[in-house]
């Protein structure tokens, strides 16, 4: 600007700002914001200056008083908007209405509202077989129309052994009290300390459960709510079984589903070769039986080996063996880093602690 305000005479001003690169009109703009006052908000921007139509400060303060009234202060404010329509009642607009809130800062929800809860994530480790047991209850379709039987499922973490199963009618704690009470007994784990892991359903959350699995010593694992993938061994066992290419799809009855459920958890048990312990079956493994086949595995190898050594470029080979410890939500590298490592979350139980404290 102080270029073209201090050009010779009979430099054209046009000719100026087509030198300097400049739009006359964006001149014209400066120099009339340059004469404005700075300190009139209304000059400067549309936002600041004083609108006519406004609600003077008296006005609010009668509608955020109506707004608040016990008939009203839980309502929306829509609602109290079109209640005060049919009262022969009109304050503003419904916009105004919320602009009048939103200044206040009560646009939320005006009901009281759960504070948002936060769940641990369920971390459990098994090394050796009836540490961590985990179970669900599944589904089975029936071939009358809306009718479903349910399969109850607990595994052994650390081998996937299917320690017990049982079909029935209906899903209930009680016959969960009963099917855990009677495999820890069939086990003799009753005085042993056992993490069970189970996700959310009703018969898991049940008081009645929880106070007997107290009672028994039992330490209870919940997953996250609407947290799927938990439980995970529980819900692959489930999968193996309904992707069996004899799996009826729906059974005639119940009788049925535990003929076939029986012939297939003893194939599941000790002739099912698990992609999960590097081959053997979860018999093997739960027992113990899996060094002897391991040993037997590895002359295998190295019979194959001192004939065809040249076929192996790596070595001589190895038999795998089961993995020795079996996670559920293991600690990533970036949790690590972050310094979760040290964060332990153990399975918690308010049954136990009650029952503790009563003692």
């Amino acid at each position: 600007m102080s270029v073209l305000d201090s050009r010779p005479d009979h430099v054209p001003f046009s000719v100026a700002c087509d030198a300097l690169g400049l739009n006359r009109s964006t001149v014209y703009a400066w120099r009339r914001r340059r004469q404005e006052t700075p300190s009139d908000p209304a000059r400067r921007s549309r936002k600041n200056a004083s609108q006519p139509r406004a609600l003077s400060e008296a006005e609010k303060k009668a509608i955020l008083a109506t707004l608040n009234q016990p008939q009203y202060w839980d309502q929306t404010a829509y609602q109290v908007y079109h209640t005060l329509l049919d009262q022969k009642e009109h304050l503003c607009s419904l916009s105004t209405l919320y602009r009048v809130l939103r200044e206040v800062n009560q646009t939320g929800d005006r009901r009281n509202q759960r504070a948002p809860q936060s769940h641990a994530i369920p971390r459990l480790t098994a090394t050796r077989a009836n540490e961590v047991w985990t179970w669900d209850i599944s589904k089975l379709a029936t071939k009358k129309r809306g009718k479903y039987l349910n399969l109850y499922v607990v595994m052994d973490l650390y081998s996937r052994y299917v320690v017990a199963w049982m079909v029935s009618h209906k899903e209930n704690s009680q016959l969960a009290q009963q099917l855990v009470q009677e495999t820890l007994t069939r086990y003799e784990q009753d005085d042993a300390s056992i993490t069970l892991h189970q996700d959310r359903g009703s018969p898991m959350i049940a008081q009645s459960f929880l106070d007997l699995m107290a009672d028994l010593g039992v330490v209870c694992s919940h997953s996250r709510p609407r947290v799927s993938n938990d439980n995970p061994f529980s819900e692959s066992q489930f999968k193996t079984a309904k992707h069996q290419p004899d799996y009826p799809g729906r059974f005639n009855s119940i009788e049925h589903a535990r003929l076939w459920f029986s012939d297939y958890f003893d194939w599941y048990n000790h002739k099912h070769h698990h992609s999960g312990l590097n081959g053997f079956t979860s018999a093997q493994v739960f027992t113990g039986e899996y060094q002897q086949v391991a040993e037997k595995r590895q002359s295998a190898l190295n019979d194959y080996y001192q004939k065809h050594p040249e076929r192996f470029v790596r070595g001589e080979p190895t038999a795998n063996l089961p993995a020795k410890a079996v996670h559920i939500n293991p600690i990533t590298s970036e949790e690590a880093d972050a310094g979760m490592s040290t964060m332990v979350n153990f399975p918690t139980l308010p049954a136990a602690r009650r029952a503790l404290e009563r003692d």
